[in-house]
């Protein structure tokens, strides 16, 4: 039965990343490090050879390397199109928290919402933000957490 490993997210800054996946996100720095010439990302990604890359794994409270960030220099990465065509959806209970820390960095925040359950009634909230590399990301609460 496949399972999912990790999303990796391609960044202009990893630094500056860190601050949305770290430090408003919560998730926690597991390994950063400066990729090889010889990396599998440049055949996957098409990166070209001149590109200098950094590799990050982050971990949830409940799984190792659960998200990848990978900083790319010497490249002008284009920013995802709109309409944003893939989001990374995290259960955030400190879901204030996570709201605060990201408007105090300056990101657009979609205007949160009740999350429907099944019978329609909401389950929970959602809201959502884009990071500084155009990324979407979709937080929600269950009621309850």
């Amino acid at each position: 039965m496949p399972s999912l490993k990790r999303i990796n997210l391609c960044v202009a800054d990893m630094d500056r990343a860190l601050k949305v996946y770290r430090d408003v996100l919560g998730f926690k720095v597991n390994q950063l490090k400066d990729s090889q010439s010889d990396s599998y990302s440049y055949p996957v990604f098409q990166f070209p050879r001149h590109a200098k890359i950094r590799f990050a794994t982050l971990d949830s409270p409940t799984q190792e390397r659960t998200l990848a960030i990978t900083e790319v220099k010497g490249v002008d990465l284009p920013r995802p199109p709109l309409p944003h065509m893939s989001a990374t959806v995290v259960n955030a209970p400190d879901f204030d928290d996570v709201l605060a820390r990201a408007k105090a960095l300056g990101l657009s925040i979609v205007p949160e919402q009740g999350l429907p359950g099944p019978d329609g009634k909401p389950k929970g909230r959602e809201s959502a933000f884009v990071d500084f590399d155009g990324h979407l990301i979709v937080i929600y609460k269950l009621n309850g957490q």
